[in-house]
C-alpha cells in the first residue's frame, strides 16, 4: 500500500516536471521579493523633497496606544505611531509577544524610549533588538538613562555581536531628537535622597513629545465655487500660498487663506513620566521644564500626560496637586498594577477551550489583582487598558474599538461549534473514567506545570522555554527561564503567585540562548518582592547554569541594577557524573540544594546543541525521576543519564521529515525525541519546545503511543495523569483540525517539491552519463582513444 502511494506521488511529480496534467503552461514567474526597507526609502524621498523643517508638514494621523497597561504580569509600555514613524516607550518582558499578538508593527520600529534602567522597563529589549535585526531594520535609536550603553554591551554576551543592525544610544543629556512626526525632549529626574552614579537606578527620564505643526487642508469645492483654476497647473502656487497662511489675488480679488484652507494644527504635546516611588515625587513636581507646561504659556497645548506611577504615589497630595495643575483640557493616562486589563487574549482563549477537554490538566487562567486603593482626581483620568488608543491627530479623542475583550462564553461557543469536537470530548471523558481509577497513582506531587513550550521567540499561543516542577507543597524547581516566565506564572496562579515564588528554591538554565534565560532576572526580582510582601525571611535562589551566564549577570549587576545578591551559583558542570567539585562553596550549595528538595540526586550531562548546553535529571528520595533534555539532538549521554525515568521532558522542535533541518539547527524531531525516551525506558514522555511554525499544535508522528504526550502552555501534569494524556489526542485533533490540515498540506507540498528535485537530479545525472558516453569519455573523464579510432 505504502509503495503504491509512493509510486503514484512519484508519477505525479514526473508529470508536474514535464508540464503534464490539467494545469498546462510553463512555470509560473516568481513574484519579486518584498522590499523590507521600502518605508525607509520613502522616508528619504520625503525628507529630500522638504525644504528643511520649515517646509515640512507634520503627519496627518498620530496615535498613542497602550501596548501593556502596567499590570504585574505585563508591565507598562506605549506604542506611538503616525504614517511616518513608529516608537516604543519602555520594553519590558512580554511586550514583543503582545505586539505580535495584536499586530502592532515591529518592522518599522526605529526609536525606543526608556524611562528608567529597571528590568521592568528593559526586560524584553534584548529579544526586541534580535527581532528587529532579523526583520532587517538597519538602525534603532535608544534614548533614556545613562546605563543604556553598558546594557547593550552586556546583552552581547548571549546575543553575539548584533551585526546587521546599528544601535545608537541617545543619552538623556543629548539635545532634542527630531524626525518627520515630532520633536522629543528628555527631562532627567533624580531621586534627591541618593547620589546618581553609573549603575544607580535613581535616575528617571521623562519625555516631552511635540508633534510638528500640520498645514491646513485645501478646500477644493470652495475653490471651485470661487472660480479658481482647480485641476490645472495654475492652482499649485495658490494651494502652496494659502497653506502657508498667505492671501492670494485672483482676477483682481483678494481671497483670504482661511477661505480656502482649514486652520493649521499647531501640534499637540504629550508627556510620558515615570515616578516609581515617593522618593521621586519632589523631582517630578518641582522640575522647571515640566512646570513650564502647566502655566498655560506654551504655544502647544498638553493633550495627554502618561503616568507610569504606582497608587501610593498617585495618592500623595504633592503628586495629585501637580497632576491637576495641567488643567481640565489635559487628559491623563495611568499605567500601573491596578489595571484590570487582559493582555494575552489568545492564551486565555486557547486555555478556555482546552479546559473543556480536561479542566484539571488544562486549568483556566487567572490574573493578579492589586490590593492597592485607587487614587481619585478632580480632572479627567483614564486607567490603562491593553490596546486603548488616544488619537492626537486629526482629532483629540479616546478610541476603545481595539481594546481586548475577554469573553469566555464566546470562546466556549466557538469550540462547541467545531465539527466532531463535542462528541470527541464526550468519548474522551468516557474512556478516562476507568483509567483514572486504574492508574493507582493519586499523588498530588510531583506536579509539572508547562509555562513555555515554544522555541526561539515568544508568540501569542506558546511562550518560550520554561517548566515549573512542584516537588512538594513548599518546594518548586524551575527548568529554564525564557522571557515572560514570570508573566506566565502570574496568569497561571493569579493572586497565589507570591506563595509559588517563595517556594522556588532553584532555577536550572540549560544553556545561554536568549529564549532559555532572559526571564531569570524578573524571577529573581519578583521572588525578592514576594518574600518581602509575605514577611518571610529571604534566602537567595540556587542557580544551576553554565558558568558563562555569570558574565552577563555580572555586567548587568555592575552597570545597571543589583541582582547578584539574589543567587547562589552552582556551575552545571559540577553536577556531571564523576565531576570533582573542587570549590568548597559550590559543594556546600549542592548539598543544601539536594537537602531542601529531598533529592537523592541532581545530575547534569552535556548535550548536542551549542557549546555548554546541558540536560538535567532529578531523582527524589521517594523514587521518582524527572529528566529534562533542554535543547539537543538525540544524545546518548542523555539516554544514559535518564535510564528508567518516571518522566522525560524532551524537546521536539521539528516534525518528522525535517531531519536535515534538525541537524542544521541542532534540535530533535518528534520521532527522534520519542526514540530517546524509549531507549532510556522512560515511563512517560512529554514533548515540548516546538517550533513556532506549529503555533497551536505540532504534527503527530506515527510513533505516538500510550507513553507520549504533547505539552501546551499552562498544562499541568501529575504522574497519575499519564494514562489519561494519550486519550486527549482525539479531542485535540478535533479542536485544531484546521491547523492540522494546513500543516499536512504544507508537508505534502514539501515532499512533492523534494520528489521533483530528486527526479530533476536523477534526470540530470542520466543526461550527463549519456553525454559522456556519446562523447567517448571513460569513467575517469579521459577520452577513450580505442572507441574514437573504431569510429
Amino acid at each position: 500500500m505504502w509503495a503504491r502511494a509512493w509510486w503514484w506521488r512519484l508519477q505525479a511529480a514526473g508529470r508536474a516536471m514535464s508540464g503534464g496534467g490539467g494545469g498546462g503552461g510553463g512555470p509560473r514567474r516568481p513574484r519579486p521579493p518584498k522590499d523590507p526597507l521600502r518605508h525607509l526609502r520613502s522616508r528619504e524621498k520625503r525628507l529630500g523633497g522638504a525644504a528643511g523643517a520649515s517646509g515640512r508638514s507634520g503627519p496627518r494621523t498620530v496615535f498613542v496606544q497602550v501596548a501593556a497597561a502596567g499590570t504585574r504580569d505585563a508591565g507598562a509600555a506605549l506604542y506611538v505611531f503616525s504614517e511616518y514613524n513608529r516608537y516604543l516607550f519602555n520594553c519590558g518582558e512580554g511586550v514583543q509577544r503582545l505586539m505580535q499578538e495584536h499586530k502592532l508593527k515591529v518592522a518599522r520600529l526605529d526609536n525606543i524610549f526608556l524611562t528608567r534602567m529597571n528590568w521592568a522597563n528593559v526586560g524584553g529589549l534584548s529579544g526586541m533588538i534580535l527581532t528587529l535585526k532579523e526583520t532587517g531594520v538597519p538602525k534603532c535609536v535608544l534614548s533614556g538613562p545613562p546605563q543604556l550603553e553598558k546594557y547593550l554591551e552586556a546583552i552581547k554576551v548571549f546575543s553575539g555581536p548584533l551585526k546587521g543592525i546599528e544601535l545608537a544610544v541617545r543619552p538623556h543629556s543629548d539635545p532634542e531628537y527630531e524626525d518627520e512626526t515630532m520633536t522629543v525632549y528628555q527631562v532627567p529626574l533624580a531621586d534627591g535622597s541618593r547620589q546618581v552614579g553609573q549603575r544607580d537606578p535613581s535616575l528617571v527620564v521623562a519625555f516631552i513629545c511635540k508633534l510638528h505643526p500640520k498645514k491646513g487642508n485645501f478646500l477644493v469645492l470652495k475653490a471651485k465655487d470661487l472660480g479658481l483654476p482647480v485641476g490645472t497647473a495654475a492652482i499649485a502656487p495658490i494651494i502652496a500660498a494659502v497653506k502657508d497662511g498667505k492671501s492670494v489675488i485672483f482676477e483682481g480679488k483678494e481671497i483670504l487663506a482661511e477661505e480656502l484652507c482649514t486652520p493649521p494644527d499647531p501640534g499637540a504635546v504629550f508627556i510620558v513620566v515615570e515616578c516609581p516611588h515617593e522618593g521621586f515625587v519632589d523631582a517630578v513636581c518641582e522640575d522647571a521644564t515640566l512646570r513650564g507646561y502647566q502655566d498655560g504659556k506654551q504655544e502647544n497645548p498638553v493633550a495627554l500626560v502618561v503616568h507610569i506611577t504606582p497608587e501610593p504615589v498617585l495618592r500623595d497630595s504633592r503628586y495629585k496637586q501637580w497632576l491637576e495643575r495641567f488643567g481640565a483640557d489635559t487628559q491623563h493616562l495611568i499605567l500601573n498594577e491596578s489595571s484590570q486589563s487582559v493582555h494575552n487574549l489568545r492564551s486565555h482563549k486557547i486555555q478556555t477551550q482546552l479546559s473543556l477537554i480536561h479542566p484539571e490538566i488544562f486549568p483556566l487562567l487567572s490574573s493578579y489583582q492589586s490590593k492597592e486603593e485607587e487614587a481619585t482626581f478632580s480632572v479627567p483620568v483614564t486607567r490603562g487598558e491593553c490596546l486603548l488608543k488616544y488619537q492626537l491627530r486629526p482629532k483629540l479623542e479616546w478610541q476603545r474599538e481595539a481594546v481586548a475583550a475577554y469573553n469566555s462564553a464566546e470562546f466556549i461557543a466557538e469550540a462547541l461549534e467545531l465539527p466532531d469536537f463535542p462528541e470527541s470530548v464526550q468519548t474522551c471523558r468516557e474512556s478516562l473514567q476507568g483509567k483514572v481509577a486504574s492508574s493507582g497513582n493519586t499523588d498530588r506531587y510531583p506536579e509539572v506545570v508547562f509555562l513555555g513550550t515554544g522555541s526561539a521567540v515568544p508568540m501569542k499561543i506558546r511562550n518560550v522555554s520554561s517548566t515549573l516542577i512542584n516537588v512538594s507543597a513548599t518546594q518548586s524547581l524551575v527548568l529554564d527561564c525564557g522571557e515572560g516566565t514570570f508573566g506566565q506564572l502570574c496568569r497561571h496562579y493569579g493572586d497565589d503567585v507570591d506563595r509559588v515564588l517563595c517556594n522556588v528554591t532553584a532555577v536550572f538554565v540549560s544553556h545561554i540562548h536568549a529564549d532559555h534565560h532572559t526571564g531569570l532576572l524578573n524571577i529573581l526580582l519578583q521572588r525578592h518582592r514576594a518574600f518581602m510582601s509575605q514577611g518571610r525571611p529571604y534566602s537567595p535562589l540556587f542557580l544551576v547554569a553554565p558558568t558563562q551566564i555569570m558574565t552577563w549577570l555580572h555586567q548587568y549587576n555592575d552597570h545597571c541594577q543589583e541582582i547578584l545578591g539574589h543567587i547562589n551559583m552552582i556551575p552545571s558542570r559540577f553536577l556531571v557524573e564523576g565531576c570533582d567539585v573542587f570549590k568548597p562553596k559550590a559543594k556546600t550549595f549542592i548539598r543544601s540544594l539536594t537537602e531542601k528538595y529531598d533529592f537523592a540526586k541532581f545530575q547534569t550531562c552535556e548535550v548536542r546543541h551549542c557549546k555548554n548546553a546541558f540536560a538535567c535529571s532529578v531523582v527524589h528520595k521517594s523514587g521518582w525521576k524527572i529528566v529534562y533534555s533542554g535543547d539537543t539532538m538525540p544524545c546518548e549521554a542523555l539516554v544514559e543519564m535518564g535510564k528508567n525515568a518516571s518522566l522525560l521532558i524532551h524537546e521536539a522542535t521539528l516534525e518528522d521529515g525535517l531531519e536535515e533541518e534538525a541537524i542544521e539547527k541542532t534540535h530533535s524531531t518528534t520521532s527522534q525525541a520519542i526514540e530517546v525516551g524509549m531507549k532510556m525506558n522512560a515511563e512517560f514522555i512529554m514533548l515540548n519546545h516546538f517550533s513556532q511554525r506549529y503555533a497551536k499544535i505540532p504534527l503527530f508522528s506515527e510513533d505516538f503511543s500510550e507513553k507520549v504526550g504533547i505539552a501546551f502552555d499552562h498544562m499541568q501534569v501529575r504522574f497519575g495523569d499519564f494514562a489519561a494524556i494519550p486519550n486527549l489526542l482525539l479531542p485535540l485533533k478535533a479542536l485544531f483540525a484546521d491547523e492540522i490540515e494546513e500543516m499536512e498540506e504544507r508537508r505534502e507540498k514539501r515532499e512533492l517539491r523534494l520528489l521533483k528535485e530528486a527526479i530533476k537530479a536523477s534526470e540530470a545525472r542520466t543526461a550527463k552519463t549519456k553525454l559522456e558516453h556519446g562523447a567517448g569519455v571513460d569513467l575517469h573523464g579521459a577520452p577513450n582513444k580505442k572507441l574514437k579510432t573504431a569510429n
